[in-house]
């Protein structure tokens, strides 16, 4: 087999920087801007907005700590991968096709559940509220599975790294809309404390508000996918009953990707699994952090969710480019450093008391960092990938990257309780510090370059 290094060379061709930044205006990538607003709505919606509505509810810490585990359905999303990557849906697979049909039918999930969220008062009675948010991610971790599966297969390997930009410019949108703008019309719904100046008492109106508008807001989405061609398939051999069936769709896709990589698998899926839990913890507590600190909803909303996330989508744009001309390694190293290094500016924010102007420092330098991570490890994750089995593939690494700093992000609560937000920071600071070494060692290896139909395996 030829072998080549994962996602670099292929990644390094001599464009111009011109043509490098058309590829952000090509049909393809205007599409993955759409899906990446319906992909990135409901995060935020049942993990950061909602441990901001759940803190100012009078729920303890520890609690929302733990129920961060809602995520874990995120982690655990290539159990059901095959399902989506194989298994039509009645009636609407024959009309939209396989990666459509998913896509829609997951949006539709999310739009009720989100509805049902709206509804239920956590003060009065959370698990209502904690099983809508599980029907939101379930619904959600599927759409991601058919939607990396149809980037993956709506483009070659030289223009991932483009789609994978322009994705994450659609999430990051949404997470300013879904973030800032849940907590805007909360806020501008609030009924005024009886004293002027006095931060007004918990109403659950306005919440429902919020969640009401940001359920509507997956009709873009669902535009798209009606509108969008289906993309064109990789071939799959018919299969002759339900055995050959799971062969082909449940243990074909984890056989390929082992015998492709052999013992460099191991260390593959452990820089996957850890590559973002310096971020992914701190996330959960950041804001119940912004809650205690004296942070109103509108500073949250003005600072954290647009400053911020503007900076994530420069980071982005700035990870997706220098990806095509540097290679993807050398800008994962750089996006590790810089996500570790960022959250000891939050841990130095926790000394200073409600300082705005140090919130928007701190928080754009994270942002900034996030985005040039991001954009780099989504381009190595789908270099990774046999197209034959896109969807389940990148649903197995995709869930790894989760799944790990999602369970230990559960205990966040209990140790912001016992330590405080400084210690708190500057460990998950610390957790990032491996991360550097698996991609130093990951980019010493020679690996396979990803496989499509039309470029088979020597069978020698």
């Amino acid at each position: 087999m030829t072998e080549t290094e994962p996602s670099t060379h292929a990644n390094k061709p001599s464009n111009t920087w011109l043509q490098t930044l058309k590829m952000y205006a090509e049909p393809a990538s205007l599409r993955m801007l759409s899906l990446g607003f319906s992909a990135g709505l409901p995060l935020l919606l049942v993990f950061g907005t909602l441990s901001f509505w759940l803190r100012e509810a009078g729920i303890d810490r520890t609690t929302i700590g733990f129920l961060s585990w809602v995520g874990l359905a995120y982690g655990f999303k290539w159990v059901w991968s095959p399902l989506v990557d194989r298994m039509p849906i009645p009636w609407l697979t024959r009309r939209l096709g396989r990666r459509r049909s998913w896509l829609l039918l997951s949006q539709a999930v999310i739009m009720v559940a989100l509805g049902c969220m709206a509804m239920t008062d956590p003060q009065v009675a959370l698990a209502p509220v904690v099983w809508c948010a599980v029907a939101v991610a379930f619904a959600s971790a599927t759409q991601d599975i058919a939607l990396d599966a149809f980037r993956i297969e709506s483009a070659d390997v030289q223009h991932q790294a483009a789609l994978a930009a322009t994705y994450q410019t659609g999430y990051r949108l949404a997470m300013i809309w879904s973030g800032a703008g849940a907590l805007w019309i909360a806020a501008r719904a609030e009924v005024p404390a009886a004293v002027a100046g006095a931060p007004a008492p918990y109403q659950h109106g306005p919440w429902q508000i919020a969640y009401v508008v940001m359920a509507l807001s997956m009709l873009p989405g669902v535009l798209t996918v009606l509108l969008s061609r289906e993309p064109m398939p990789a071939f799959i051999a018919p299969s002759k009953g339900i055995s050959q069936w799971l062969q082909g769709a449940l243990l074909a896709p984890f056989a390929d990707f082992l015998k492709r990589y052999r013992w460099r698998a191991a260390l593959i899926l452990a820089l996957i699994a850890s590559y973002r839990i310096s971020d992914v913890v701190m996330g959960i507590m950041a804001n119940p952090f912004y809650v205690d600190m004296g942070y109103t909803k509108d500073e949250v909303a003005a600072v954290t969710k647009v400053y911020g996330v503007i900076m994530t989508l420069v980071g982005a744009f700035l990870g997706g480019a220098l990806a095509l001309r540097m290679g993807v390694m050398r800008v994962l190293m750089v996006g590790a450093a810089l996500s570790a290094a960022t959250n000891m500016l939050f841990a130095w924010l926790s000394t200073r008391g409600h300082d705005v102007t140090a919130l928007i420092w701190v928080v754009s330098a994270d942002n900034l960092a996030s985005g040039i991570a991001s954009s780099a490890f989504i381009a190595y994750l789908s270099s990774l990938t046999n197209v034959q089995y896109s969807a389940t593939q990148y649903a197995l690494f995709s869930s790894m990257m989760l799944l790990l700093p999602k369970f230990v992000a559960g205990f966040s609560g209990k140790y912001v309780d016992a330590f405080g937000y400084a210690d708190f920071f500057s460990a998950t600071s610390l957790l990032g510090l491996p991360v550097l070494l698996l991609v130093w060692l990951a980019s010493r290896l020679q690996t396979p370059a990803r496989r499509s139909p039309q470029n088979p395996p020597n069978p020698d």
